[in-house]
């Protein structure tokens, strides 16, 4: 037996001695100097199914003050009554004026009057009475026309705003346009022979114009509703206004009495 295999005989004991049974490899490994690394599985992992896209969340646009307006011009439009017209006002939603009103101030007078006067908005008492000027103004104005022979049988009341705005504020711009189309709608139903702007807001609303009521007042204009009638139209200073300036009665007395005149026309006419 040579060297080398009495080695090799040698080292076989050793194994022996020590446990080791199997020998797994062809070739000897130096457990010394390094481990062997496992062998990496090379099975390529299946792709995982690409993953649904989570449905949108977004929330669709809203509407622009453009669509809003077309929207209550076309509710406005489909009323062919004033009674269609309360109707479609009462369930209109798109105002936020509504949402903080306790009632639709709609009109109050005689609709098939000759001569219908357009207020600015509702204050308190038109809010909880559901009436438009009801409180203080509203006396005034009753006492002005009872000073040219009418009362509320021989005329028609309303306002640019049904319902009031919070406090008494001022209104937006926004929600002026989405009333404004409602009683244009109004008036075109009416169709009024005469037609008189109680303040500023209401001269400028239904006279298109910027000019304040101090230069508007008691001149005679030309109203379009509709683009179907002509009316004439007299501003005037409404009667809040006249309770905390009495000194302004007296222009408003001329007022009335030019108001007087136009009427005692139509009925000659």
């Amino acid at each position: 037996m040579t060297q080398e295999q009495k080695a090799a005989v040698s080292l076989l004991r050793w194994y022996v001695e020590h446990g080791v049974t199997d020998s797994i490899g062809d070739m000897p490994v130096d457990r010394r100097k390094a481990e062997v690394p496992h062998q990496q599985d090379q099975t390529p992992a299946r792709a995982a199914p690409a993953a649904s896209p989570p449905p949108s969340t977004k929330p669709a646009p809203a509407a622009s003050a453009d669509d809003l307006v077309s929207n209550a011009r076309r509710v406005a439009g489909a009323a062919s009554t004033l009674d269609e017209l309360r109707q479609a006002l009462e369930t209109f939603d798109e105002c936020p004026l509504k949402k903080t009103a306790k009632n639709l101030v709609f009109a109050d007078g005689n609709p098939e009057a000759d001569i219908v006067f357009v207020g600015e908005a509702p204050g308190r008492d038109e809010d909880i009475q559901g009436l438009p000027f009801v409180g203080r103004s509203g006396q005034l104005l009753d006492r002005m026309l009872a000073a040219i022979g009418l009362d509320r049988t021989r005329a028609y009341i309303t306002n640019i705003l049904p319902w009031r705005p919070p406090g008494n504020r001022n209104p937006t711009a926004e929600e002026t346009a989405l009333c404004i189309p409602f009683l244009e709608r109004h008036l075109e139903l009416i169709g009024p022979k005469v037609v008189v702007a109680l303040g500023g807001v209401s001269a400028k609303q239904l006279l298109d114009t910027t000019e304040g009521i101090m230069r508007l007042r008691g001149k005679w204009r030309t109203m379009n509703i509709a683009n179907v009638m002509d009316v004439p139209l007299l501003p005037m200073f409404h009667p809040a206004y006249l309770l905390r300036q009495p000194a302004q009665k007296r222009l408003a007395w001329q007022d009335l009495l030019s108001l007087k005149d136009k009427l005692d026309l139509i009925d000659e006419g």
